[in-house]
């Protein structure tokens, strides 16, 4: 071990290694190779955490990870490999959620440092948020493919993780998936929704049927659709019902399937006349007459003699028999779950890819969309780039580096270090840059922290309040909220059934409106914030609300957005944005944000890798500066 080696480490800092206590959270990717990197380094006191397991997508990098361990716990067999590097270390594994109530203050307050090895944001906020509470050294670090980067963030002295504001996941209208799409990722997103909603779980807001709600739609037009789709009913026998139940009174017909999708349902979005005044009309596919030609694409302009299997466009009468032989299997696999069963969308499961992949480039064909190549689609299913070992392994390095740093007393001298794709102008791959101050309108580390939230209160719910702002948006885990009256109201409670009852009411119900003030606390992140009302009647697109850590930033911006909205459409929405798409662990998404599919409940919840959502990054330039210790970046980086 290097800080046993006389003569490796100053001898304060050998001390400081084998005395120190550290926390790893996470233990896929970075994980792996943090935990041999300080294993090898000295460290002999670690504690990990991950909820994980195995997964044999994971086996081409993960190295500690190997074919017997999938289905196991990541954090412990991350603990029983790296043991046999130095039997003398003493690890604890927690297969379990770092969101626990187990893991409070007091938890991370035994630790000397924390080291993030996560890939999800919510996980992020949440011990970000713990470390500042508990005044402990954090190392958050990410990798998109080639790209990496590592931070120091310790309270007082740098920004903390939520700072500055992260880009959200892009999402489209749920009417353009449905009706009206123009985009091969909206043909994807499409067919990912037809997967859960014939074989997963069901999700109205995820239905494929044409919606009548589109606000394209005037009431004529409204009226047009439901009178063809009365005469459709009749001649077909299809009522305008939610796809799953159909199916299931189908028996899961194929050809009674192909014809509702791909015939009857856009016949049905044909009738809407309206939508079609300015876009070309989509064309219904009769399945005894398909096109047996092979369309054109935009995949790739390679020769289809040279591609391989997964990069060649097939015809449209071959993805039908590719969709027809995926329905026939998923139909089994379904079968074998028992009542109430459901799959999973999983894109290394072949036959579920196959599926997405024949769906999505039907509908394109009907809509006039290039269609896309196996290869192609499996990348925008998951938007993805595949995780790089190597990219993993040089994180990894650069964590134990900024650790040293921080033990040894110079946490001053730690650095944000960015790995970039290719040398940067003065050739180098590594570019460090001074820390940043912290941000005094942050909403998480000022030391009052507030927040601005605009919203329509006599149209939003205590739910909405609770589930998709203060849980959602501001990553609380078990928040209470009281409105500063001088009375104490309690609105939301962590005590489990204590304010269900509100759970419906409107903000106004309990005379919340512009100007009022609510007091969030969240004891498990010993985390306080005041919540600033602003009431809208209507905001722009159809967003159901707004916030801002600046109240007097968020008044400019909405004044500048309300003098250019007559200059610029406003796109077509639905009650429900939809995200792209869903996430696995062993990709890393290049887009932002979280539609995170983790589960934020305090309870202990054992899961498999493809419940986890993955933590999207974005890409941002960075400008050259000059190099006394702060970046010299031309390459694009990287967004934590």
């Amino acid at each position: 071990m290097a800080a046993s080696v006389s003569g490796v480490l100053e001898p304060n800092l050998q001390a400081e290694i084998q005395t120190s206590k550290v926390l790893v959270v996470g233990a896929g990717g970075i994980g792996c190779e943090l935990m041999k990197n300080l294993v090898l380094t000295g460290f002999t006191d670690i504690e990990i955490i991950d909820l994980d397991t195995i997964d044999i997508s994971n086996l081409n990098r993960q190295f500690l990870f190997h074919k017997e361990h999938v289905g196991k716990s990541k954090a412990q067999v991350a603990k029983d490999s790296v043991i046999r590097f130095n039997p003398d270390a003493k690890i604890v594994a927690y297969h379990d959620s770092i969101t626990s109530t187990d893991y409070d203050v007091e938890f991370f307050k035994k630790f000397t440092l924390v080291m993030n090895a996560l890939d999800n944001r919510a996980a992020r906020n949440h011990v970000n948020r713990l470390c500042l509470a508990a005044n402990i050294p954090l190392i958050e670090s990410g990798t998109a493919g080639y790209l990496g980067q590592v931070t120091v963030i310790k309270k007082g002295l740098t920004e903390c993780y939520e700072c500055q504001p992260k880009p959200t996941q892009k999402t489209f209208p749920g009417c353009t998936i449905r009706n009206t799409p123009s985009e091969p990722i909206h043909c994807v997103v499409w067919a990912k929704h037809l997967f859960n909603q014939l074989f997963g779980e069901e999700d109205p807001d995820q239905d494929v049927s044409p919606d009548t709600e589109d606000p394209e739609l005037t009431a004529d037009a409204g009226e047009s659709a439901l009178n063809s789709s009365s005469k459709s009913d009749a001649a077909g026998g299809i009522d305008r019902k939610s796809t799953r139940a159909w199916a299931h009174e189908t028996g899961y017909d194929f050809q009674k399937l192909f014809n509702k999708l791909f015939h009857d349902d856009i016949k049905y979005l044909l009738s809407m006349e309206k939508l079609w005044e300015k876009r070309k009309p989509p064309s219904p596919l009769v399945y005894q007459s398909l096109p047996t030609t092979v369309p054109h694409s935009s995949s790739s302009s390679s020769s289809s003699s040279t591609l391989i299997k997964d990069q060649q466009i097939q015809s449209i009468k071959d993805y039908a028999d590719v969709f027809s032989n995926c329905l026939s299997a998923l139909k089994t696999e379904l079968s074998k779950q028992g009542d109430g069963g459901q799959l999973v969308w999983d894109k290394d499961d072949d036959v579920a890819m196959d599926f997405v992949t024949a769906t999505s480039n039907i509908r394109a064909h009907i809509f006039g969309i290039p269609i896309k190549s196996r290869f192609d689609i499996k990348s925008m299913a998951g938007n993805i780039i595949p995780a790089i070992a190597t990219t993993n392994a040089i994180i990894a390095g650069l964590i134990v580096i900024e650790a040293l740093k921080i033990l040894s007393g110079n946490i001053d001298k730690c650095k944000m270090v960015y790995l970039n794709r290719q040398p940067a102008s003065r050739k180098q791959l590594l570019a460090p840059c001074a820390l940043v101050k912290p941000n005094p309108k942050c909403y998480v580390c000022a030391e009052k922290p507030e927040v601005t939230v605009v919203l329509n209160t006599t149209t939003t719910t205590i739910k909405t309040l609770e589930e998709k702002i203060v849980k959602g948006h501001l990553g609380m885990v078990e928040p209470d909220v009281e409105i500063d009256d001088g009375k104490g109201t309690i609105i939301i409670t962590s005590e489990e059934g204590e304010t269900e009852e509100n759970n419906e009411k409107m903000l106004s119900d309990f005379n919340i409106g512009n100007g009022t003030r609510l007091k969030c606390d969240d004891f498990l992140q010993n985390y306080n914030l005041v919540i600033t009302i602003q009431h809208v009647e209507k905001l722009e697109d159809n967003v159901e609300f707004l916030v801002s850590g600046d109240a007097e930033a968020l008044k400019s911006q909405q004044e500048n957005k309300a003098s250019s909205s007559s200059l610029s459409p406003v796109p077509s929405t639905s009650k429900s944005e939809l995200p792209v798409a869903d996430y696995n662990d062993d990709l890393i998404i290049m887009e932002e944000e979280q539609s995170e599919a983790m589960d934020l409940s305090p309870l202990k919840r054992k899961r498999k890798v493809s419940d986890q959502s993955s933590e999207m990054y974005s890409k941002s330039k960075k400008s050259k500066q000059e190099p006394d210790g702060e970046c010299s970046i031309d390459s694009e980086i990287i967004v934590l």
